[in-house]
């Protein structure tokens, strides 16, 4: 049996054990030694990143939009066929995580199993949705703060909030992870109120206001425009699911990824089921799909499914409370949307995706230029000084929906040659410290329903045929094989062959301590159905 020596740790080539070497002591320094960004995340922070971090004002207006084109029951279809697509996302990002916890996440293991030129494509479509995400939630919580008082303009609140969230993002990941588990906290009791509400109004329990039970279900309807509805509402769940992903970038940061990964993955499952479903399901429970604010309304609490349920069940003063809501809401959106660019930002430039300079970190781990470049683009937000914030809101969903699933579909092929390579150079899947449920039809499951909604997203925009729509719905998705053939053709790289794949760079350590999810304390394989409930 021989030794070869890759990274910090020396691993055994038949691959059953990684024992310590010399230069162990990498792997126990508070900075990472090869991103130069702190491990100060905890497992608490990160699973409740994956739970509630980037639920943001999205969901909570967003889905207003969605529920007005698409009515109650094609809203439960988006965020189902959605939500069953980013189970399985997470399904093969938990295996290929947790096996290598490095910087760069996916764009780094998509250079690894299928060619560098397909990781700068993924890396860069990866950026576009949290800039478009990021500009989003400046559009928000600065119309927000107009919707209160107007004595300040909408560009002097986004300056302020500019300069506020770019100082708090330097304090470092520390302050970034306790910031985030508080308010992602706020955010979960808020949406559990609201489900609350939701059963005693619709049960006639609230003084003042009929028993609805279904009633919208039945006047308008469940579909407020048959499949064109359907399709439409599936571009506005794509981007109220993005960030589900996190976990990955996030995973170099973290104190103990091997506890903390698997854990926060397998949260996702709750995620989906309780925040997205139950979004779902009590927003066109409580609020009619033709209700006038819902297409157009003075601000974007007015929007909000939310407020019009409160104002129906008598509070007209209820847009406060909601505007407070996604007030919370937007702090910790725009916090973890300059958070993840700035990492994916970082970690492209340290490979030679990005300009090099936003590679640098301080002595703290802080990324200052890759945080500075990220926030920069929230000026995005300021189409709305032009457009209104209704349109920019729109515009900025469109083109962030179809790199969602270009990434995700990536996702899952990167998973599928990962696969190959690990069974070509001799491989057991029982060797692996998080086993991705369901494979290979699983991860096939995650590509070709990518792939299929990249295109079928702006369908809606094909009749009547709206130009400007359509261009701002399919613009973006030439760009992913642009960037990949010119870069390969530029830089001359090469499509890996399975042999010829480095499976053992940047694998963890506690390799055989990750197996407890799949095995009992005799070392047995657990039964199907408990690796099933653990997987939850």
């Amino acid at each position: 049996m021989s030794i070869s020596q890759k990274g910090s740790a020396t691993i055994l080539e038949d691959h059953e054990t990684a024992i310590p070497s010399k230069d162990d002591g990498g792997d126990f320094r508070a900075i990472d030694p090869h991103t130069g960004v702190k491990r100060g995340l905890k497992t608490r922070h990160l699973s409740m990143m994956a739970l509630a971090g980037i639920i943001g004002p999205g969901l909570l207006v967003g889905s207003g939009g969605a529920l007005h084109s698409g009515g109650p029951a094609s809203l439960l279809i988006g965020f189902g066929v959605i939500g069953l697509i980013a189970f399985s996302i997470m399904q093969s990002l938990g295996e290929l995580t947790t096996l290598y916890p490095s910087g760069g996440a996916f764009t780094d293991l998509g250079d690894r199993f299928i060619d560098k030129a397909f990781g700068v494509a993924v890396g860069w479509n990866y950026l576009i949705i949290w800039v478009c995400v990021l500009a989003n939630e400046y559009n928000v919580i600065s119309s927000v703060m107009v919707d209160w008082s107007d004595k300040v303009p909408l560009w002097g609140y986004f300056l302020i909030f500019w300069f506020a969230f770019l100082g708090f993002q330097l304090l470092g990941v520390e302050t970034f992870g306790e910031a985030e588990f508080w308010l992602a906290l706020v955010k979960l009791m808020g949406l559990v109120a609201y489900f609350i509400f939701s059963i005693v109004y619709v049960s006639g329990g609230v003084k003042g206001a009929d028993a609805i039970g279904f009633k919208y279900w039945h006047d308008p309807g469940p579909f407020a425009d048959g499949f064109r509805g359907v399709a439409s509402v599936f571009v506005f769940c794509s981007t109220f699911y993005a960030g589900v992903e996190s976990v990955a970038v996030a995973a170099t940061e973290t104190k103990n990824p091997g506890v903390a990964v698997p854990h926060s993955i397998r949260q996702v499952f709750i995620r989906i089921v309780v925040v997205y479903m139950g979004c779902a399901f009590f927003f066109g429970l409580t609020c009619p799909s033709n209700a006038p604010d819902l297409s157009g309304g003075g601000s974007h609490a007015l929007k909000s499914p939310m407020t019009i349920a409160l104002h129906n069940a008598g509070w007209a003063n209820g847009t406060h409370l909601i505007n407070a809501f996604i007030f919370v809401t937007c702090l910790s959106a725009v916090n973890s949307s300059i958070y993840i660019g700035s990492r994916t930002l970082l970690y492209m430039a340290q490979d030679g995706k990005a300009p090099k300079f936003l590679g640098w970190t301080d002595r703290r781990g802080v990324p200052v230029y890759a945080i500075l470049f990220t926030n920069a683009c929230g000026a995005l937000s300021m189409m709305n000084v032009s457009t209104g914030a209704s349109k920019a809101y729109g515009y900025i969903i469109n083109l962030s929906g179809v790199s969602t699933f270009l990434v995700w579909g990536a996702i899952s092929l990167i998973h599928i040659r990962f696969r190959a390579a690990w069974k070509v150079q001799g491989h057991s899947p029982d060797e692996l410290p998080y086993k991705s449920l369901w494979y290979p039809w699983n991860a096939y499951f995650g590509l070709i329903s990518n792939v299929f909604l990249a295109f079928v997203q702006g369908w809606s925009t094909l009749a009547p045929f709206d130009a400007g729509n359509f261009v701002d719905a399919y613009i973006l998705l030439p760009l992913f094989p642009v960037i990949y053939f010119v870069y390969k053709f530029t830089f001359k790289t090469r499509l890996w062959r399975p042999h010829e794949v480095d499976l053992q760079a940047g694998r963890r350590r506690d390799l055989d301590e990750a197996k407890e999810v799949e095995r009992g304390a005799d070392g047995r394989p657990l039964p199907w159905w408990t690796r099933i409930f653990a997987s939850l």
